[in-house]
């Protein structure tokens, strides 16, 4: 498979079974992420429509199969931080190393960019010592998509009986000015797309 034979579109929540099967095995077999249980496909089908309210929501497809996905969410819910978001992405386990990540990332912060966003951060699980739950590898797919670590909490995680630290990278990808425009919800830039 061909980078260029990957298209990235945005999901709607009838996709949440195909994204839902591609997050299922790291709740259950990693700590990527530090959610114990499954949700419904009810439950991450209202999750994604509530995201696509205010931020991007792209997934990985070749040949009508998603491969990986990646959104935004709000960094925090106080209006300062309207202009910086956290990011979250997931690729299938066995489509990992193929470039995937890197081309949801690259549109991601396109579409980012013209909703007028200039924070991106990374909330990533990280462990002591590498183990068959997790390991680095997301921080360096982070560091060579431009990120830099800015912090860490230790210990905070306890998953598979075991405790893990969780760390915060971040990037600009926008100017910083003294008078920000206020950000377009991804939903109007949509809107304006298609009209």
């Amino acid at each position: 498979m061909d980078r260029k034979d990957i298209a990235i579109r945005t999901v709607t929540p009838q996709d949440a079974q195909a994204l839902l099967a591609i997050y299922a095995p790291y709740i259950i077999k990693t700590a990527v992420t530090f959610e114990y249980e499954v949700p419904s496909v009810e439950v991450f089908a209202d999750r994604i429509a509530h995201t696509l309210e205010r931020y991007p929501y792209l997934a990985a497809e070749h040949e009508n199969q998603i491969l990986g996905y990646v959104y935004a969410g709000p960094l925090h819910e106080r209006p300062a931080y309207d202009w910086s978001v956290e990011t979250s992405i997931y690729v299938r386990m066995d489509q990992k190393g193929r470039g995937i990540g890197s081309a949801l990332y690259r549109e991601l912060e396109q579409m980012l960019q013209r909703q007028g966003i200039v924070n991106t951060a990374a909330c990533i699980a990280y462990p002591e010592t590498e183990d068959e739950y997790l390991t680095k590898d997301s921080v360096r797919f982070h560091a060579k998509r431009g990120y830099r670590m800015v912090g860490q909490f230790h210990q905070c995680a306890y998953k598979f009986g075991r405790w893990y630290h969780m760390v915060w990278m971040e990037k600009q990808i926008g100017p910083h000015a003294d008078s920000m425009t206020p950000v377009t919800p991804f939903g109007q830039l949509q809107d304006r797309r298609q009209g």
